[in-house]
């Protein structure tokens, strides 16, 4: 089980000590650092600044949603990005939610399984590079019908040549049919909200994918699960899960509209359906503190590592067993030298190619 980072949001500026904790993953020798986008930065611009200072670490978008760029321009950010870090980027995509799809970018929300089917398809035209990209989709179509436009429309080629075809493709996911078509079309599954606890489950929903897999794809064997994870090394557990519960408060409660929220029906999953209740109740009537006091601890202890260093040690055996090859730590910049120690003592390593993918069977 590998270690990355994960930079998070931006708020109303750039994170505080973002562009040094990537140079420190890099130098520390973790396996990759990863940038978000919702609706103020992009992830893919931090990305390229910040990894210009790196050499060795992976560089990967979780995520960039597909509602906020065609398929042939996130193709042709990955592409560009790919030969610029010499083979070290990968594309996580997403579809968002409703309310950001449909507020931010203007575009009808339904079918985001379908939709993220068709526009992986494309990425990946554009990236084989064998034939001019044409496409004749439901949401996508290359070259735009000639009575939809100006008629002029021509199938084209990249004319830049992908320095890897094969560049992977990494898809958020949270419903059970999402987790699924990820196993089934990408290389790689970025949960949020991953529990020990639920990994039968998980392992189960990638292994009806993998069962669909076409052999074009990398083996199943080689796919990758990487799950962001809070990380809190503190005192104690309870002052470690303090900082936990605001992050779980928005999700439960902000992220989405009442009987939307994708993110909240993960929790549910777990079974905190009554905590969720009251964590969303709050923040919907504006009551921010009572909603992040009502993120029960033991929540907490599912989807993070909290607490002093003997606490995270102790934690880990529990997530090695999983399907998770690589955890993202959403952290501390400045406990990063720290986590790299500690997963190494715990006989973990940074490195690519480390992990242990999950079973495909």
């Amino acid at each position: 089980m590998r270690l990355g980072y994960h930079t998070g949001y931006w708020s109303a500026g750039p994170p505080p000590g973002a562009a040094q904790a990537v140079a420190a993953a890099d130098e520390l020798g973790l396996d990759s650092v990863w940038t978000a986008e919702a609706y103020g930065s992009d992830a893919l611009t931090p990305l390229a600044w910040w990894g210009a200072r790196t050499r060795r670490v992976r560089l990967g978008t979780a995520i960039a949603q597909i509602s906020a760029r065609t398929p042939t321009a996130a193709a042709m950010a990955a592409l560009t990005l790919d030969h610029l870090s010499g083979g070290r980027f990968v594309l996580g995509l997403g579809a968002s939610g409703p309310q950001v799809v449909e507020g931010w970018y203007g575009q009808p929300y339904p079918r985001p399984l379908a939709r993220t089917r068709e526009y992986v398809d494309v990425v990946r035209q554009v990236l084989a590079r064998e034939a001019p990209v044409t496409y004749d989709g439901d949401f996508y179509r290359l070259p735009l019908p000639a009575d939809e436009g100006a008629g002029l429309g021509k199938a084209l080629r990249s004319t830049v040549h992908p320095l890897r075809a094969d560049l992977p493709i990494h898809l958020a996911a949270e419903g059970p049919r999402n987790i699924a078509m990820a196993a089934e079309i990408a290389d790689g599954w970025l949960p949020l909200f991953y529990s020990p606890r639920m990994d039968a489950t998980y392992r189960e929903l990638l292994a009806d994918g993998f069962a669909r897999r076409a052999a074009a794809r990398r083996p199943a064997e080689d796919f990758e699960v990487v799950a962001t994870v809070p990380v809190v090394l503190a005192d104690d557990v309870e002052q470690a899960a303090d900082a936990v519960r605001p992050f779980i408060a928005l999700y439960a409660g902000g992220m989405g509209a009442k009987g939307a929220n994708f993110h909240r029906d993960v929790l549910d999953r777990l079974g905190y359906t009554e905590a969720c209740d009251e964590i969303q109740a709050h923040y919907l009537a504006g009551d921010r503190a009572r909603a992040t006091a009502a993120v029960p601890t033991e929540l907490v202890r599912d989807i993070a590592l909290v607490g002093t260093e003997d606490d995270v040690r102790a934690q880990l055996p529990a997530w090695r067993t999983t399907a998770v090859t690589t955890v993202l730590a959403q952290a501390d910049p400045r406990t990063l030298p720290r986590l790299a120690a500690l997963w190494r003592e715990a006989g973990h390593d940074g490195a690519p190619g480390a992990g242990t993918a999950p079973d495909p069977a």
